[in-house]
């Protein structure tokens, strides 16, 4: 039997990147969700999602969009977590005696609060729904091995452990959030302010699906993808008493304990990650758009041309975002979730010129001539990605990848398309 629960059906937002500011108001009428900016707040200046997020003329609601999100507007449903955290959501609510059906975005929002990636938050939080007291010290293993359990479904998982430690953040992989000591030897639970000396960190952990060395490959395929001029976070493998270690990047929506606003292409186009919607040319004219900044719209085109060539077909609106300023500009921001993976029927989900499976040199160049790329640059993008995945062997040499798995992902590499 289902617990009585009252659903929220008002929220404040608030944007905190140095002191919280007041954004506006999020309300959930007749099935409809409707959202009004404070009236104080610089929307010229600070427009959280300025393609979109708009009002009409005569009014100054904006209704949520009618097919996507459950009706969420798209910045605010980047606060939400998806496959592992919605999973985690969904079985904590079981476990409460509530059905998840009975919530709406704006509960899941609530709960979020002010724990969530990027720097929005959301007031006031749900108190049927707030965590207990939370672990300060932080074993990997454990939150590994929790993770495993909720995965195959066991009635020993402690939801409330995992929900503190890795609650919100995006994608289908176990995840958690940590303060990681500066010298690696200490880690802390890492959602709110960290002491001195230690930095914010994101942690991955594998699925049943997913290899033991799955870190291993994800932390050579970074090394790569900078030796061929992508920009990425800080990365590394963290030790493991159990197997080969875990993935660990550093978070870009913090800069020390300040929050900073991230907007995902998914979010900013309300193009659903699910369903291929856009292409690679529609992201770099968005890029073009938003940023103003041709270097911002190059690095894209070259961080395309990587996936192509590496064969990181998952890349989809999700794994591409923003970051905004205290001043309001946007920049591109770093590389994430970049590693082999064969995507959706074997196709990107972002195509190439129209093309999802094995797009070539030729559809590549299409895309950047739309955009204005010049023809050297191109050129160079394509010579140094090249080189990079080339010396593929190198990388997964360096970090330690099982022969086996390197042999199978270079058999992959080496017979692409030229």
């Amino acid at each position: 039997m289902s617990r009585k629960f009252k659903p929220i059906n008002l929220l404040a937002v608030d944007l905190d990147m140095g002191a919280p500011l007041r954004v506006g108001r999020l309300a959930y009428v007749d099935r409809e969700i409707l959202f009004e900016f404070d009236p104080e707040f610089p929307i010229d200046a600070l427009n959280i999602s300025p393609f979109l997020l708009k009002t009409t003329p005569g009014s100054s609601i904006i209704k949520g969009p009618e097919r996507n999100f459950d009706g969420l507007h798209g910045v605010f449903n980047d606060s939400l977590p998806d496959g592992w955290g919605r999973l985690l959501m969904d079985r904590k609510l079981r476990d409460l005696g509530i059905r998840p059906d009975q919530l709406t975005p704006l509960d899941r929002l609530a709960w979020i609060g002010s724990k969530g990636m990027g720097a929005l938050s959301y007031h006031p939080e749900h108190p049927e729904l707030a965590d207990g007291n939370i672990r300060v010290q932080v074993d990997l293993d454990e939150v590994a091995e929790a993770s495993r359990i909720v995965l195959e479904d066991r009635p020993e998982a402690i939801f409330d452990y995992l929900l503190q430690v890795g609650g919100s953040p995006q994608g289908a992989r176990p995840k958690a959030l940590i303060g990681l000591a500066s010298d690696g030897s200490s880690i802390i639970h890492g959602e709110e302010n960290l002491p001195e000396g230690y930095a914010h960190w994101l942690v991955k952990f594998g699925t049943q699906y997913d290899i033991p060395e799955s870190g291993l490959v994800e932390q050579a395929y970074a090394d790569m993808a900078r030796e061929a001029g992508v920009v990425m976070p800080d990365t590394r493998i963290l030790p493991s008493l159990n197997g080969p270690g875990y993935f660990a990047v550093r978070r870009f929506d913090r800069d020390g304990n300040r929050r900073v606003h991230m907007h995902s292409i998914c979010g900013l186009l309300h193009a659903d990650f699910r369903v291929p919607s856009i292409g690679y040319e529609e992201l770099l004219k968005a890029t073009q758009v938003l940023t103003r900044r041709q270097p911002d719209v190059e690095q894209m085109f070259l961080r395309m041309v990587f996936n192509v060539y590496a064969h990181n077909r998952d890349d989809h609106t999700k794994n591409h975002s923003f970051l905004m300023d205290r001043s309001g500009e946007w920049r591109l921001s770093p590389a994430y979730d970049v590693i082999f993976s064969d995507g959706p029927g074997g196709e990107h989900t972002l195509d190439i010129a129209g093309k999802g499976k094995n797009p070539g040199l030729e559809d590549i160049q299409k895309v950047g001539a739309a955009v204005g790329i010049s023809k050297a640059v191109m050129s160079e993008s394509v010579d140094r990605v090249r080189a990079a995945v080339g010396r593929w062997g190198e990388f997964a040499d360096k970090n330690d990848v099982p022969k086996r798995v390197a042999d199978e992902i270079a058999a992959v590499l080496f017979c692409m398309k030229s």
